[in-house]
């Protein structure tokens, strides 16, 4: 064995020669294992497994990728330093996660409301806008880390989430110990009174069967199903404001990618944004068949409280007020997003009122046609 190939191994990939003697960058084989910070019943968790088929397919076997579910090699938190340090090659979790490095992480997954983006946009945003410059940016340049990244699932809006109880106002949701997200939402929640504490979704039903939360919010209606939440608690209330954007993303070491020949980096792009539509077309369908599911099988399906909007609003503008006064960075990020969403709101608004319009039309005539 060659010591060139030791140190292409050390670096978290390996090449393996299919010619004897030196072969060209097309005949090599490239090995990337993807550690995820989901479980692999995860729904993110396939469409990950999506994500490397294609690679896969797409390079004619030259890439070959395995998916490996939450921690594989390392925790859910440790992550991006482990894809960072070479410790693993990828890596698959939320840019919020990474908070405590930098507050504007969150920006890139978890938009507070006041911006005015929704899921479209803020994906629109960062592959047609300052999105993605901004956040290689935070990446690499202010916090140094060798990572490339890529948002590949925007999976918002979350529901509230999984209760043992339900309640009528804000007065009994501050009774009630309740999983949230890290960063800007759980300090949301807590400035509301809500006593949230953040932990990864593999302690979420450990934590649940033991009593030690009351309540958590995970991804969305299929993925709590698979995690296991609706075998637990039976009062799920649909509608969140805490990560009306969800999205998640493909971290890839630098030297790895670095290494990697420009076409299979171009063959890894086309893969990231065909994650992109596959996320956004089994989102709709699956979260729609667990809600039916749920409604058939006694799971109570319930709306928030409208005290909910007013004051987690209220809240997280006071928050948001003081990272973009203690951050220079995050307030660029958070204009270039509001400035993205006032620039698409006047054509965007109309769109969504006809597609609102269509929707409730024909549910109009299906029920008409039904009597």
């Amino acid at each position: 064995m060659s010591m060139k190939f030791l140190r292409e191994a050390s670096l978290g990939f390996t090449v393996a020669l299919f010619a004897t003697g030196a072969a060209s960058a097309q005949d090599e084989t490239y090995t990337i294992n993807i550690q995820t910070a989901v479980p692999n019943s995860s729904l993110y968790f396939k469409l990950t497994e999506d994500f490397a088929a294609r690679a896969e397919a797409m390079s004619g076997g030259r890439l070959q990728i395995e998916v490996l579910p939450d921690g594989a090699e390392v925790s859910a938190f440790e992550i991006l330093d482990a894809v960072a340090n070479g410790v693993i090659d990828a890596g698959y979790a939320w840019p919020h996660y990474w908070s405590g490095k930098h507050s504007a992480f969150v920006l890139f997954s978890n938009v507070p409301a006041s911006t005015g983006m929704d899921q479209t946009t803020l994906m629109s945003w960062y592959y047609s806008g300052e999105g993605r410059d901004l956040y290689t940016e935070l990446v690499q340049d202010m916090m140094g880390l060798d990572v490339v990244p890529f948002l590949v699932q925007p999976m918002g809006p979350d529901p509230l989430g999984w209760f043992s109880r339900p309640f009528e106002d804000m007065e009994e949701f501050r009774s009630i110990k309740y999983r949230a997200p890290p960063g800007i939402a759980g300090q949301t929640y807590n400035a509301m009174g809500v006593p949230a504490v953040a932990m990864p979704g593999g302690d979420i039903v450990p934590a649940a069967q033991r009593g030690t939360i009351d309540a958590a919010e995970w991804i969305g209606p299929a993925d709590d199903r698979n995690l296991g939440l609706s075998n637990i608690w039976e009062y799920y209330y649909l509608q969140g404001l805490h990560q009306q954007t969800d999205v998640g993303e493909l971290l890839i070491n630098g030297s790895l990618w670095e290494r990697l020949p420009d076409d299979l980096k171009a063959i890894i792009e086309a893969a990231a944004l065909a994650n992109v539509a596959m996320t956004n077309a089994v989102n709709l369908h699956e979260n729609a068949l667990a809600v039916r599911e749920y409604e058939e099988g006694g799971i109570n399906v319930l709306d928030t409280p409208d005290e909910y909007y007013d004051l987690f609003i209220q809240a997280q503008n006071d928050v948001v007020q003081e990272y973009i006064g203690g951050d220079e960075f995050f307030a660029r990020v958070y204009k270039s997003q509001s400035d993205f969403a006032e620039l698409v709101y006047p054509y965007h608004s109309r769109v969504l009122e006809l597609q609102s319009q269509v929707v409730n039309g024909a549910a109009e005539v299906r029920n008409n046609a039904a009597e």
